[in-house]
Order: structure tokens, then sequence, then C-alpha cells
């Protein structure tokens, strides 16, 4: 099939604007005329730093970043953050709660572990179906001399988010902003770090980024890795650990894509919408056929999660899904069903397309009745 008759509703990696694809392809051969390609410029050429402040610069001002925080574009996936945190952040206190409510703030947390008192503050993980909803907290949930609270705010796996900033006064807030990274406005400064795996909404695999206060960078253990030492990072400008041009180049043109067409707000307006399309036709055919197993007040506008409530019937879905061109909407292993991930690149017809094969689906495949 042509990419105009595919719709990739993968978790990740996203899908990529078209129009960014096009310009980084019309500069594969030659980026600005230096008759090089962006992945063979030189670290220390004009090109090479150029494409680094300006993907920063990008991101400032979309996020409304403040000049206290640092940002940092590292290579690899965001689960290196899992060990880097606690070892840069871990004061004489040694000790940070987290708030589990699926994979990954589960794995960030067993990760924080190693290195000092760890404690789980709150946890979705007894609600049934598990994490199918997100845990309410305040503040009397954290220990006082808590060196931060961690919590994943968009939980892909699950299908759901956190629609509010937990209160922890002065502790610091510690955000894995992954799977809804640059889709909707989001107040930079009740954070003191976020952090993202980029291949959601962003880029291709291979970029992390950290975007850390100040206040937070010089403590890390001594035992830190360098590659992990946020200090280090920042003197370095992320020597060592420096994420692929390549991938940076790319967030740059995305990032610059979404700031030309109006920046987070009209992200926030345009998904919101995507999936009103979507959870709209699931409560409309009141759940009968297919079900949604998540707390409605938790649902995720980035990742769709339903199921038939049949598993052979779900792996019919999924493969006459892919016969038309709807892409990548298996569900993780762990939970099985399907998930449509309707990220930032998403466009509404695709979700149109998706709902118009869901209603065919059910028309073509009735349940037997026992």
């Amino acid at each position: 099939m042509d990419r105009d008759q595919i719709y990739n509703f993968s978790q990740c990696p996203s899908m990529l604007p078209l129009e960014v694809l096009e310009r980084a392809q019309a500069e594969m051969l030659s980026y600005r005329d230096t008759g090089l390609s962006v992945m063979e410029l030189e670290r220390g050429s004009a090109e090479y730093k150029e494409i680094f402040a300006g993907a920063e610069d990008a991101l400032r001002r979309l996020m409304n970043i403040p000049a206290n925080y640092k940002i940092l574009f590292l290579k690899g996936d965001a689960t290196g953050q899992y060990a880097a945190i606690p070892m840069n952040l871990l004061s004489s206190h040694q000790c940070a709660d987290y708030i589990v409510s699926g994979k990954y703030s589960k794995r960030a947390c067993d990760e924080a572990k190693k290195y000092g008192d760890i404690v789980i503050a709150a946890s979705s993980g007894g609600a049934s179906p598990p994490y199918s909803t997100v845990p309410v907290t305040t503040r009397a949930d954290f220990r006082p001399d808590a060196d931060y609270v961690h919590i994943c705010l968009n939980n892909s796996v699950y299908g759901t988010k956190f629609h509010y900033i937990p209160d922890t006064g002065n502790i610091p807030l510690v955000c894995d902003l992954t799977s809804c990274f640059c889709s909707e406005p989001i107040d930079v400064t009740k954070f003191g770090i976020l952090y993202a795996d980029a291949q959601v909404n962003v880029s291709p695999t291979g970029l992390t980024v950290v975007i850390v206060r100040n206040d937070l960078i010089g403590s890390a253990r001594k035992d830190t890795p360098s590659i992990l030492d946020y200090k280090h990072l920042v003197e370095s400008n992320s020597q060592g650990n420096t994420a692929p041009l390549w991938c940076v180049y790319i967030a740059k043109l995305v990032l610059e894509w979404i700031l030309s067409v109006g920046g987070l707000e009209e992200m926030k307006r345009r998904n919101e919408k995507k999936a009103s399309l979507i959870y709209d036709y699931l409560d409309g055919q009141g759940q009968s056929y297919y079900t949604s197993p998540v707390d409605k007040k938790c649902r995720s506008m980035m990742n769709v999660a339903f199921v038939t409530g049949d598993g052979e019937l779900d792996k019919r879905f999924i493969e006459q899904a892919e016969e038309q061109g709807l892409i990548n909407l298996a569900g993780h292993p762990s939970v099985g069903g399907m998930c449509a991930s309707l990220y930032n690149s998403m466009p509404y017809e695709g979700v149109e397309r998706l709902v118009d094969f869901m209603k065919e689906f059910m028309k073509n495949n009735p349940k037997i009745q026992n």
C-alpha cells in the first residue's frame, strides 16, 4: 500500500508528520547545501551545533520552559532515567516515593530500589483489571523527607492518564512524560524533572529528552557514571551521551511543525477531537460488542484500549484491520486486546477509518452466544 493508505496506530514509535518526512527527504543527500547528509555532519561543525540549538529553542518556546531549567538531548530510551534519577536526586535522606500506575512506573520504581529507600506511595495495581485507573493522592501520602516523588503521567499500555498533578508540596515531582510528550500544554514549573522517550510524538527511536531544574543538578552520588550525571552532561553539552544527530534533527523539524500549526493548544484540540470520536462510539454502542476496560475518569487521549472479550475475535480484528491499512492495533502483550494510539501525527481521517472499520467488523463478526 502507499503511505496515504496506511494509518499507523503503533504505541511506539509513533507516526511522524508527512511534511517533516518530506523535508527530511529533500535534505537527505545534502543538508543546507553542505553536500553532506545530516548523518554525516561533523560534531564540531556549525551546522551540527545549529541543529541542537534549534531543537532546544523550539522546545523551550513550545513548552514555555523557564530559563532555570536545562534541556538534555540524550541517546537511548527513557529507561536509562530510571537509574539516573535516583543517582542524581537521592540526597542525605536517601528516600523517594513512587506512584505506580502501570508497567513503566513499576519498572522505574523497581530500578530505583537499588539505590535507596524507595516506597510505593500509591498504586492502582489492585484495580480490576490491574492499572485500569490511576491512584488519587494527597500531600499526606508522601513522606515529608522524601527527596522526590515519581509519576508516569500517561500509561500507554493500559490507556490511562492522570488528569491532575499530584500535590507534593516542596518535594520535587519527577515525571515520565513519554507517551503524552508535546501532546498538550503542561506547566513545567510544577515539576523538578520531566523526561520523555521522544519516539512518541517527536522523533525516531533513539532520543530521550530530560528537562531538569537547576537546583537539582550537582548532587549526584559519587559512583554515578558520567553519562548519567546531570551536572557532567550539562557542563559537557551531553558529550559521551549525546543523542544521534539524526534524531535531534527530526525532533527539531517536528517541534517547529507543531509551533507552525498553533502549538500545544492546537495539539490538544486535535487530540481531544480524535479521542472523543472513538470514545463516543465505544460508549454509544453500550459496550455491547467492544469494551474499554478503563475508568472513564482516567481515559487517555493518546492511547485508547478496547477489547471484544474474545481472544480469537481480537486476533481476527487486528488481522483484518491490517488488511485495510489500519496497522499496529494490537495491545501490549501483557494485556492483549487492541490499543489505538492517537498521537499528534495521526490525522482525524485515520480515526474515522478505524471507527468505520469497527462498525463493519461488528456487523460481519457476531459474537457466539453461550
